[in-house]
C-alpha cells in the first residue's frame, strides 16, 4: 500500500520543480533572489518550500511576522514581511532581526522606538501605483532623508510594487521609470548599502532590469508564470489529488447534486471523489466545463461541487474502480490540468487556487 492510498484529498509538491524555478529566476537576473513564500509558501507548505529553496534565495518574502517566524525555524535566511506590521508586533519585529516594510517616517520611528538591542532594518515602500501602502511618490526623497537619520533604525532595502506587470507593460514600464528617478534622488541624499527592488514574477520575465539588487519570485517559484508565453521555461511544483470513493450508474433523466443543475442526458456512470470546496477546490467551477483526469483521460464534473464531495462523468474512462486516483491539478498520462485552466474555470487567479488549498489536504513532498 502506498502511503497516499489512505488520503482523501493530497497535494504532491515536487521540490526540484521548485529549485528549477528558482533557477529561472536567477538567470533572468544578476540580482538576489527573494523568495515569496506567505500565503503558506502558496498553499505548497512554508517551511518545506523555504528549506528546498535554501541553497536558491538569498532572503525569503513573508506576509507577517507569524510567518516569519515559521521561516526563521528552518532557514537561517533575513526575512523580509512584505505587509505592514501591528503596533505590538513592532518589537518582536525588531527583536528577532526581522525586516519590516513600512510606509512612513512616522512608522520608522515607531520601529526605531522598539529597538533596544538591535536596530531595526528597514525595507521603505514607495508608491508608485499600487495603492495599497507605501511612502507617496513626491514625498519619498524627503521622508527617506529623515528616516535615514534615525539613530535605531536601518534602511535594508527600497522597493515599490508593480500592480499591472502582467496586462498593462506601458503603464509599468512609466511606473518603473518614476521610481528609478525617485530612487536616483534619494541616493543623492541618503548614502548606505540598501538595496532596490521592484520586480515580482510577471515584472522579472516582462521587465528584467540590471539596475535592481533584488528580484522577488514569486508565482513562478511554484511553476506558474503570470505572463503566459513564458510558462514552457517553468515546471508546475503541484499535483492535487484524490481518489474515486464510489461508482454508480444513473439513468438518464437524474439530477446530480445541489440544485439539480445538471440532468443526465444519458445513462451516465458517475464517479463520487473524495474532494470538495472545504478542500479548496472551488464551487464556481461548477457547471463552467471543468475537469479532472482519472486514467489519463478528461471526466468533466458534474453539477455543483459539493463541500467534502464532487462528481465526474467516467462513462467513458475505461476501466474506472473506487480507489483509483483523480488529478484536479497536474498531469496523469498524456493529459495535464494546469493550475491556470481552474482559476479560468472558477473565474479568478492561480494564486487564489494554490492559497485556497485547505488544511485537512495532506502535503507530499518528493
Amino acid at each position: 500500500m502506498n502511503a497516499t492510498d489512505a488520503q482523501r484529498c493530497w497535494v504532491e509538491i515536487d521540490t526540484a520543480a521548485l529549485r528549477h524555478n528558482a533557477a529561472v529566476a536567477c538567470a533572468n537576473s544578476d540580482a538576489e533572489l527573494l523568495a515569496v513564500i506567505k500565503g503558506n509558501g502558496y498553499g505548497h507548505g512554508l517551511a518545506e518550500v523555504a528549506k528546498a529553496l535554501d541553497g536558491s534565495a538569498a532572503i525569503f518574502g513573508v506576509a507577517n511576522v507569524q510567518e516569519a517566524r515559521e521561516a526563521r525555524r528552518v532557514v537561517p535566511h533575513p526575512v523580509l514581511i512584505l505587509g505592514p506590521a501591528l503596533p505590538a508586533e513592532r518589537a518582536p519585529i525588531v527583536e528577532q532581526g526581522f525586516i519590516a516594510s513600512i510606509s512612513s517616517f512616522v512608522e520608522a520611528e515607531e520601529f526605531g522606538r522598539a529597538a533596544k538591542v538591535r536596530k531595526a532594518l528597514l525595507n521603505c515602500v514607495i508608491d508608485t501605483g499600487m495603492g495599497r501602502m507605501g511612502i507617496a511618490e513626491r514625498d519619498a526623497p524627503t521622508e527617506l532623508k529623515l528616516i535615514a537619520a534615525l539613530p535605531h533604525a536601518e534602511i535594508h532595502s527600497i522597493s515599490t510594487h508593480l500592480p499591472s506587470a502582467d496586462e498593462d507593460p506601458a503603464y509599468t514600464r512609466d511606473q518603473l521609470a518614476r521610481f528609478k528617478a525617485v530612487v536616483a534622488q534619494i541616493r543623492e541624499s541618503v548614502p548606505g548599502a540598501y538595496k532596490i527592488h521592484a520586480l515580482p514574477s510577471a515584472g522579472l520575465f516582462g521587465f528584467a532590469d540590471p539596475e535592481f539588487d533584488i528580484v522577488r519570485g514569486g508565482l513562478m517559484l511554484y511553476g506558474v508564470s503570470p505572463i503566459a508565453q513564458f510558462q514552457d521555461q517553468l515546471r508546475p511544483a503541484l499535483t492535487w489529488k484524490s481518489h474515486v470513493v464510489l461508482l454508480r450508474e444513473l439513468p438518464a433523466g437524474s439530477s446530480v447534486s445541489y440544485g439539480r443543475t445538471w440532468i443526465a442526458p444519458r445513462i451516465t456512470r458517475v464517479a463520487t471523489l473524495s474532494a470538495g470546496y472545504a478542500d479548496g477546490y472551488p464551487r464556481a467551477v461548477s457547471n463552467r466545463g471543468a475537469a479532472v483526469l482519472i486514467g489519463g483521460k478528461r471526466c468533466p464534473v458534474l453539477g455543483r461541487v459539493t463541500m467534502d464531495l464532487m462528481m465526474v462523468d467516467v462513462t467513458d474512462a475505461c476501466g474506472v474502480a473506487v480507489g483509483h486516483e483523480a488529478v484536479l491539478i497536474g498531469r496523469q498520462g498524456d493529459e495535464e490540468i494546469p493550475a491556470r485552466e481552474v482559476a479560468e474555470r472558477a473565474g479568478t487567479i492561480a494564486w487564489e487556487i494554490f492559497t485556497g488549498i485547505g488544511s485537512r489536504v495532506a502535503r507530499v513532498y518528493v
